[in-house]
């Protein structure tokens, strides 16, 4: 795994701004690596004892929960998203759209 591909994931999700998401698949497309959702999926699972990430903030492109189980205990990733104002029914993000930011439009 590429520690330089994870520190750029690393700074774009410290700019997910409070109460919005984005997902794997938009950070890699932002980073220029368009097939390397899972490869963000594996850099959010190792951000876990990095306090200033906030990995919460990334969920999969339907805006489902899916990296939930990385949290401890799994239900923190839904409570925090509740937090900043995000509504989730059934492990998935309500209104998804509304709430989800994308860093190749916000990040100019």
């Amino acid at each position: 795994m590429d520690g330089n591909f994870f520190h750029d994931v690393y700074e774009v999700v410290r700019l997910i701004p409070f109460g919005r998401v984005t997902s794997y698949g938009a950070i890699s497309r932002y980073l220029g690596a368009k097939n390397k959702a899972r490869m963000v999926g594996w850099a959010m699972n190792s951000a876990h004892s990095l306090s200033d990430i906030p990995a919460h903030r990334v969920v999969n492109q339907q805006g489902i929960l899916s990296g939930k189980d990385h949290f401890d205990p799994d239900s923190s990733m839904q409570s925090r998203l509740e937090a900043e104002g995000i509504i989730i029914q059934n492990n998935k993000i309500r209104h998804f759209k509304k709430v989800f930011w994308d860093p190749s439009s916000e990040l100019l």
